[in-house]
């Protein structure tokens, strides 16, 4: 919850704004301000205050307790032209609630953590928990000193500064380096070293009907701690489906602040496992839960099935096994819209700040190179190389790396996503970013010419035979389906266009409104509405897209219109 306070009416204004906008994620704060703040500091996980940044740092100075249990603290003056990241700017998340908060009321936000600044990940915000000195380490990272990455693990991380190496590649020896390891192994760093703690295990748990939960929680933290295993390292509890309302394993896994998956008992079955039994065969229909659960999608099991002791001598109530998965690399198929950076969204400048290597075409990574972490490694080809660039970025993640392949307008439409896909298999974790694409860049451009139904068809024939194309076309044509043509036409192929429209005149008037936009949202974009018999295809290219309404698509004061039903409202 984000606590509001404010203590004048200007203030109240801007801060009626985020309350608004954040309706399910606010509450604010009414009277005397200190109290208001106190209360909204012990009571919320983040505070905006619309108040001089002095007059918070003196009301949040007393209850400072630490940056691991403080709020996150953003200060709005009332003029609201910035968001300043006060206090807790990574571990209460300030930062981006300084970004979140500008975005709303149109404030430039003001951050000051030095890896911010700089553009470099902070240990603490690459989505692992973290051990150690991540100030010490940090400063190593941002003073440009050779920092060792000790990898037991290959999970996917962000990409780090090119300083930050394993450890034979650097000259100086280790002992006189900061570390930064990444392990889910126990252990206590040392200055100048932190562990990154990745979701590497998974535990499952079997249990009688009405086991304690404390009975639960203590047989898993003595199995991880008898194992030398980080309880920060769990990424899942596991059960059978007839243990999923099981309160005991539902609240351990709260506890533990990990989903709960289960599976069934048939699949559970066909799990080879070192410890079968009857007595859960005769329960619930699977002779092991425990280590079936937690070896179902494969890795190793680091401990055996252990049963929970009970010291009244009483039968125990509760099993655990506890496998290591194995690291998943992680491809992000991200779509960067039609090239106005304004209409690339934020989740795809999270994906591309994520991955520690981009592949994509060479234009299109121009396009972003400057939103790219240092370190970032680019894999970059010209135009022709679609299935190289799909392989290249399967390949990459299959090594254990966070990569994100990226295409214009939505990668899933005539974009990169479809080789992409093809080629991995369930052995790499796949995240689909959708992108503006160029016929709704269009569109938006035109008026509303999509308005009902509509199809798009690309007129390339390098993939897909003519003949295919032409159908399609003459599918369209009958159907009265608004159509938006991608790849119109090219320097070698100038005739495919003018066929398509003049398919699309047996079924519709010379009349019918056609759009067409050249390079929608760049610099030289260009935007014509004309009539399908006044169209001139060698005034159309590679970078246009052409919209060809329906039957009821009209040209209004100057637009594309097509009605959302065959019959105006009101007529």
């Amino acid at each position: 919850m984000i606590g509001l306070i404010s203590a004048t009416e200007a203030g109240g204004r801007a801060r009626a704004r985020l309350a608004d906008a954040w309706p399910a994620r606010t509450r604010v704060y009414e009277g005397p301000v200190r109290e208001a703040f106190e209360r909204a500091f012990r009571e919320c996980e983040q505070v905006v205050c619309f108040l001089a940044t002095g007059a918070v740092v003196r009301l949040a100075a007393p209850l400072l307790a630490g940056k691991g249990v403080d709020p996150g603290v953003v200060c709005v003056d009332e003029g609201g032209r910035f968001a300043v990241a006060l206090l807790g700017g990574h571990a209460g998340g300030a930062n981006a609630l300084a970004r979140e908060a500008g975005e709303v009321l149109g404030a430039e936000p003001v951050i000051t953590t030095a890896t911010d600044a700089v553009s470099v990940p902070g240990l603490d915000t690459l989505g692992f928990p973290v051990e150690g000195d991540v100030a010490g380490v940090t400063r190593a990272v941002l003073d440009g000193e050779a920092v060792a990455l000790e990898a037991e693990l290959s999970w996917p991380l962000p990409a780090l500064p090119s300083n930050v190496t394993p450890p034979e590649t650097e000259a100086v020896p280790s002992r006189e380096r900061a570390t930064v390891r990444v392990s889910d192994r126990t252990h206590t760093p040392s200055l100048r070293e932190v562990t990154l703690r990745p979701p590497s295990l998974v535990v499952g748990v079997g249990a009688s009907k009405g086991a304690p939960v404390d009975e639960v929680l203590e047989l898993v933290r003595d199995s991880l701690q008898g194992a030398g295993l980080s309880a920060l390292c769990v990424g899942q509890l596991a059960t059978v489906d007839a243990k999923r309302d099981e309160p005991g394993i539902v609240e351990a896994a709260a506890r533990l602040g990990v989903p709960l998956v289960t599976y069934g008992a048939a699949e559970l079955a066909g799990v080879d496992v070192p410890n079968p039994s009857g007595a859960p065969l005769a329960a619930v229909g699977t002779p092991s839960v425990a280590e079936a659960a937690a070896l179902h999608g494969g890795g190793e099991l680091v401990v055996p099935k252990r049963k929970s002791e009970r010291a009244d001598g009483r039968p125990a109530m509760a099993t655990c096994a506890v496998v290591r998965r194995p690291a998943r690399g992680r491809l992000a198929v991200v779509g960067l819209g039609p090239g106005a950076r304004d209409l690339l969204t934020p989740r795809a400048r999270d994906e591309l700040r994520r991955a520690s290597v981009i592949v994509g075409l060479d234009q299109y990574v121009d396009q972003i190179r400057d939103l790219l972490r240092p370190g970032t490694r680019v894999v970059e080809s010209g135009l022709g190389a679609e299935e190289e660039r799909a392989r290249t970025a399967v390949a990459e993640a299959r090594e254990g790396r966070a990569v994100a392949l990226i295409g214009s307008g939505d990668a899933g439409v005539y974009a990169m996503a479809s080789p992409a896909l093809a080629e991995a298999g369930d052995d790499i974790d796949v995240v689909g970013v959708p992108g503006v694409t160029a016929a709704l860049a269009a569109g938006a451009l035109l008026g509303a010419p999509l308005g009902h139904d509509h199809v798009s068809i690309s007129l390339s024939d390098l993939h897909t035979p003519w003949e295919v194309i032409e159908r399609r076309v003459r599918a369209a044509a009958e159907a009265d389906l608004v159509v938006t043509f991608y790849n119109p036409r090219s320097r070698g192929r100038d005739w495919q266009l003018p066929k398509s429209l003049a398919l699309l005149a047996e079924h519709r008037a010379a009349s019918t409104p056609v759009g067409v936009v050249r390079n929608a949202s760049r610099p030289d974009e260009s935007v014509r509405l004309t009539t399908l018999a006044a169209l001139d295809p060698d005034s159309v290219d590679m970078m246009t897209v052409v919209t060809v309404g329906n039957t009821a698509t009209r040209a209004i004061a100057g637009r594309m219109v097509t009605p959302r039903g065959y019959r105006w409202q009101g007529v």
